[in-house]
């Protein structure tokens, strides 16, 4: 059945830029009533006229609770909930120090269970309401120069993926979006290879409107991609890994990095 996006309670973390803010503006020119949440409270306000815009901490569940109270008591009830939040720092898991370690899964794991827990509270009640996990082609495939974060995000999917189940004939329905590398600052300074193009936070924020018009379990992106992940995961190892190496997987997020360009997210990325 598809659901109409107008007079929908849209809520997004991470929504002060990329692939949050592009999914944001994209559901209010569709009607949809948004709030935008941002641990970066300047550029929240800063990003544009939403419903709600405001400071959000996804690791911090007295902050996050008093968001989602916030949009309920101005904007009104949930319908759907995007933890999009989330940070890539690039490099050797041996360099990697271990309150950056702790920053990406707190972020991208803690914050995305926090989230679906607290919008599952208010939803369950009711008996409907849209659970949207934004998790990445990194959950099903291994690159060298991101093993946490690729850690975060197969997370991601597995719980999404548990969810669904354990809620099924709820009325909550649960998605996971599956990005390829995208044009945002998360991937300033990583190169597309010869064969995969990054994406445009544009196409993500299509993919998810078309997940809340006809949910289903998750969306990847581009097809294209989503298609070769797949294809590698079902070669033998040594075969996929060697494809893999053909795309330029061992250098993409090490070597080849544009360290200049980059230089100003890992420095946001990394704060403690």
């Amino acid at each position: 059945m598809s659901t109409a996006v107008r007079d929908l309670v849209v809520v997004i973390t991470g929504g002060a830029r990329g692939i949050g803010l592009a999914t944001a503006t994209r559901l209010q020119e569709l009607g949809a009533r948004v709030a935008i949440g941002d641990i970066d409270e300047p550029a929240v306000k800063a990003a544009g006229d939403f419903a709600l815009s405001g400071a959000l901490d996804v690791t911090d569940p007295v902050s996050f609770e008093a968001f989602l109270d916030e949009v309920e008591r101005t904007v009104g009830p949930i319908d759907v909930l995007i933890n999009n939040a989330g940070i890539m720092p690039t490099g050797l898991v041996v360099d990697e120090p271990d309150r950056v370690t702790r920053r990406i899964l707190e972020i991208n794991v803690y914050g995305v269970i926090l989230g679906s827990k607290l919008g599952l509270a208010r939803m369950l009640p009711r008996g409907r309401g849209h659970v949207i996990n934004i998790a990445s082609l990194a959950g099903e495939t291994h690159i060298p120069g991101l093993a946490t974060y690729n850690a975060s995000k197969h997370a991601v999917l597995g719980f999404t993926d548990t969810l669904r189940e354990e809620y099924r004939g709820s009325g909550v329905r649960f998605s996971a979006v599956l990005p390829t590398l995208t044009k945002t600052e998360l991937g300033a300074g990583v190169q597309g290879n010869w064969l995969l193009r990054p994406a445009e936070p544009e196409q993500i924020a299509a993919a998810i409107e078309g997940l809340i018009r006809s949910p289903r379990s998750k969306v990847r992106v581009s097809a294209f991609a989503g298609y070769l992940s797949r294809f590698v995961n079902l070669l033998p190892e040594a075969v996929g890994d060697g494809l893999g190496r053909a795309l330029g997987s061992r250098t993409a997020f090490l070597g080849d990095v544009d360290s200049s360009a980059r230089r100003a997210y890992e420095e946001r990325a990394r704060e403690s």
